[in-house]
């Protein structure tokens, strides 16, 4: 992607200049943050306001909408022990803007990280909130219920394991 341009002082004919790899980076993952963030809420928010708490919906074979909380991390592991949750969320997030901050020119490094923090932020306002966590998505075999900032996880550690292994082996 070419990089953006910012417009100088037309008054003093100063020249466009360009915005640094880095900041670009930054921007970026701020803006995948947003986009992350409220599709969460509103579709938590959709749930909560359409589904009794409890309730079951079916939408696709083996697919269904509920309403659960969870007082746990992804897909209820450490239920109820709140300190511990915070701290391995704590934790988890700084390691990964310390590893974005020293990587963030490596190519679409950007888009695992405000995939990640945009989940983690999503399911943190729930608990500020609620004190626990809407889920929503029910898939069979007695998986637990999850959300779309569980999707953004998901899919942003895959992303992100991807994007390293990419760029260690462009570097041999």
């Amino acid at each position: 992607m070419a990089p953006i341009e910012a417009r100088g002082d037309s008054l003093r004919g100063s020249s466009p200049r360009r915005l640094s790899p880095q900041l670009l980076a930054w921007i970026r993952a701020g803006l995948v943050v947003v986009l992350v963030l409220v599709l969460d809420q509103l579709s938590k928010r959709a749930i909560e306001h359409s589904i009794i708490e409890g309730e079951e919906r079916k939408v696709l074979p083996g697919v269904q909408l509920v309403h659960t909380r969870n007082n746990g991390v992804a897909f209820g592991f450490l239920p109820g022990n709140h300190l511990a949750v915070t701290l391995l969320i704590g934790v988890a997030l700084g390691a990964l803007l310390v590893y974005f901050a020293r990587h963030a020119t490596v190519p679409l490094i950007w888009l695992p990280t405000g995939m990640l923090i945009g989940g983690a932020f999503g399911n943190i306002l729930d608990r500020v909130r609620h004190g626990a966590v809407t889920d929503f998505v029910k898939l069979p075999l007695g998986w637990p219920p999850f959300n779309l900032a569980d999707i953004s996880i998901t899919f942003g550690i895959l992303i992100l394991f991807l994007v390293i292994d990419h760029s260690r082996n462009a570097a041999r």
